[in-house]
């Protein structure tokens, strides 16, 4: 198996649809073929397939999705890319370079998603809470943004020169592990089961949540947990539940 087949790119509600055929081509020319777009306001255009030359298979195997948990079901870790590096609350955040790197890590063993936001305002604070980490491009002399097609490329690139590169001995790679990851739907179904236990035990004031749950999916985003520790925190929380509702029998 090519190590890359598992790095798959999403694209966010992109607007114009030369930046989708432009990504496709930056793609194709790195070896990655796995492309996702959620929500694009066109897609199938002759300008699309002008700006593709030649990745007209990458347009055609690209997956249409109505939002983006609904893309990153499959996927064990996942990387957003962001053109502020100043956030409400801090990110992990990595160069174009070590993004590449941290891919090379996980492939093939895991499921990696890198997530490119709307040309205009990238990513909400929402959809980056689907993340593990954040991968910023820094611009000379402070100008705001790539062109998200070039993004594309320059993250692919560096994608493709790890995945071609010897392992290097002053690296940490991830370790392999005899058990799968927890999946991002896995990991969305637990959030959804803390938010709600965490509720009824009150500990969590829905009228004033805070930061409470981003910190949170901060917190275990950078565990990574496999599927059978994701189910034993659920068990947990199930426990937790119950003792509740025993607590208030009469």
């Amino acid at each position: 198996m090519n190590k890359l087949d598992q790095l798959c790119i999403v694209m966010v509600e992109t607007s114009h649809p030369g930046n989708i055929g432009s990504a496709a081509r930056a793609m194709k020319t790195m070896g990655i073929h796995d492309l996702r777009l959620v929500k694009p306001t066109r897609f199938n255009s002759p300008e699309t397939r002008a700006l593709a030359s030649g990745a007209d298979d990458i347009l055609e195997q690209a997956k249409l999705l109505d939002s983006l948990p609904t893309a990153l079901t499959d996927c064990h870790y996942i990387i957003g890319s962001s053109a502020r590096s100043e956030r409400s609350l801090p990110w992990p955040q990595m160069t174009a370079r070590t993004c590449g790197l941290r891919v090379n890590e996980r492939l093939p063993e895991q499921k990696v998603a890198i997530v490119f936001g709307r040309e205009r305002s990238g990513l909400s604070n929402e959809e980056l809470e689907h993340c593990h980490a954040l991968v910023h491009i820094p611009m000379a002399f402070d100008f705001f943004s790539l062109n998200i097609a070039a993004a594309v490329q320059i993250i692919c690139y560096e994608c493709m020169m790890a995945s071609h590169s010897a392992p290097n001995q002053h690296e940490h790679p991830t370790p392999t592990l005899n058990e799968p990851l927890a999946t991002a739907e896995a990991m969305e179904n637990f959030f959804q089961h803390l938010e709600t236990t965490m509720i009824e035990v009150r500990y969590l004031d829905p009228a004033n949540p805070r930061l409470l749950m981003r910190r949170m999916r901060r917190l275990f985003g950078r565990i990574t947990p496999t599927q059978s520790e994701v189910n034993i925190l659920r068990g947990m929380l199930s426990a937790f539940q119950g003792r509740k509702f025993q607590h208030r029998s009469p």
